[in-house]
């Protein structure tokens, strides 16, 4: 599989590493749309939020718990934006599923 996010979660590519346990990776996005701009994957390779099942229920409430810990480490108290983007039309650029939390300035709505 060419994955760029498995490549990063297997350590064959380098990334700004602000969190890793054994199911989840979080990492500065190389091209911030915001002051805070990091990703958060899953180590498993899981295409998108659309193909998450009941199954994947754990895992998603683990990357949640571990967005709300980067959030009080990064004093985010303010307000931040978690995003998920589905296919290429809603800006996905890598099929594999990540979340951007983002922060440190005004995040307009509606976004796009």
């Amino acid at each position: 599989m060419d994955c760029l996010f498995c490549s990063i979660a297997a350590g064959e590519i380098p990334a700004k590493t602000v969190y890793e346990d054994d199911l989840v990776m979080a990492f500065h996005d190389i091209a911030p749309a915001a002051p805070v701009h990091i990703l958060l994957i899953p180590k498993p390779h899981i295409p998108s939020a659309a193909a998450l099942t009941e199954r994947d229920g754990d895992l998603v409430g683990h990357i949640f718990a571990v967005i709300a810990r980067l959030a009080k480490e990064y004093e985010l108290e303010e307000g931040f934006r978690v995003v998920s983007n589905v296919g290429a039309l809603a800006g996905q650029s890598v099929p594999h599923l990540h979340f951007h939390l983002l922060s440190g300035r005004a995040l307009a709505w509606p976004p796009g």
